[in-house]
């Protein structure tokens, strides 16, 4: 069986990418690879500085990289909305946009516009972001938008009309963070098939990194820190990988010819190469994922076009 690699990622000249939350990990690896075979890389994050540095490093091992940085902080909708305008000021069009950013608070939180922390920054703030962009994606050729999910999402339930059921002390952030992957999921797959509806040439993908050595676990106790610290604990060498590898699952979602609207890749297991693989049956359901999108859209605000452009209206 071939094993996907980053050698097998096309060039990508003359195409843009944003990537949100690339400042570092995960993020970082999928925007320096895509910088890397020719793509103009947006990088997306909360955190300027971080930004500004994350592109150093890519130009550093990427001479002549075409990188620019965007403030965007998922966790504030006037932030999304002022990235959104940005790009649209500086863009006539994006051909790759990866919902990357994403994570869990170990302590139960809002984000500015009141929604629990780790639905609102890894759901609400994409789902938001990618509807106000989304006519600078749909009447581009082999434009994808990419979400990246989690093996997480396996072990998640969710109620559409209540993202929040365990507020405050009842807050479990294994059972919070499970929810919001599952909501990647069935927000990528009702995304696809809305996309498809509107005779779109964008579609929807996702992808997952399996088991990767991240920056994730930085807010759990020091305790924790130390045992899921390969450096400290070699057997976590060997259940995970690198970030790297992680990121290949994404990077053939954005990026392989064959893939098709609603496809997910991933490492079948917690490490390996990305695969096509199969997400639950309950990120299927239609019903949940429609409940789950009308709910977002009176959450945020934002509402995803409903009609066919003038451009594709022309065309069929």
């Amino acid at each position: 069986m071939h094993r996907w690699s980053f050698d097998d990622i096309p060039a990508l000249y003359g195409r843009t990418a944003v990537v949100t939350g690339s400042s570092t990990g995960l993020g970082f690896a999928i925007a320096d690879a895509l910088a890397r075979r020719g793509a103009e890389v947006v990088l997306a994050c909360r955190d300027a500085g971080r930004a500004a540095a994350a592109a150093d490093r890519i130009w550093a091992g990427s001479p002549g990289a075409v990188v620019r940085t965007l403030l965007l902080d998922l966790a504030s909708l006037a932030s999304v909305h002022t990235a959104s305008h940005r790009l649209h000021d500086e863009y006539g069009h994006i051909d790759l946009l990866v919902n990357n950013a994403g994570g869990f608070r170990r302590w139960y939180s809002l984000t500015e516009d009141g929604f629990e922390s780790t639905i609102g920054v890894n759901h609400l703030g994409p789902f938001a972001f990618t509807g106000l962009v989304l006519d600078m994606l749909r009447d581009t050729p082999g434009a994808r938008v990419v979400t990246v999910a989690s093996n997480g999402h396996l072990n998640g339930t969710i109620d559409p009309a209540d993202l929040d059921p365990e507020a405050g002390p009842r807050y479990r952030f294994a059972k919070a963070y499970n929810r919001a992957k599952l909501a990647n999921l069935l927000f990528a797959h009702e995304l696809d098939r809305r996309l498809r509806a509107v005779g779109s040439q964008a579609i929807s993908v996702a992808g997952h990194p399996g088991l990767a050595r991240t920056e994730g676990g930085r807010e759990m106790n020091r305790l924790v820190q130390i045992v899921l610290d390969p450096r400290v604990n070699p057997l976590m060498w060997k259940l995970s990988q690198s970030a790297e590898m992680g990121a290949l699952g994404p990077l053939r979602a954005a990026t392989d010819p064959l893939a098709r609207g609603g496809d997910y890749y991933g490492p079948r297991g917690r490490t390996g190469h990305p695969e096509r693989v199969t997400s639950s049956s309950l990120s299927h359901d239609a019903v949940v994922q429609r409940r789950l999108w009308e709910e977002s859209e009176r959450l945020t605000g934002v509402t995803y076009p409903t009609k066919r452009s003038r451009k594709n209206e022309a065309s069929s």
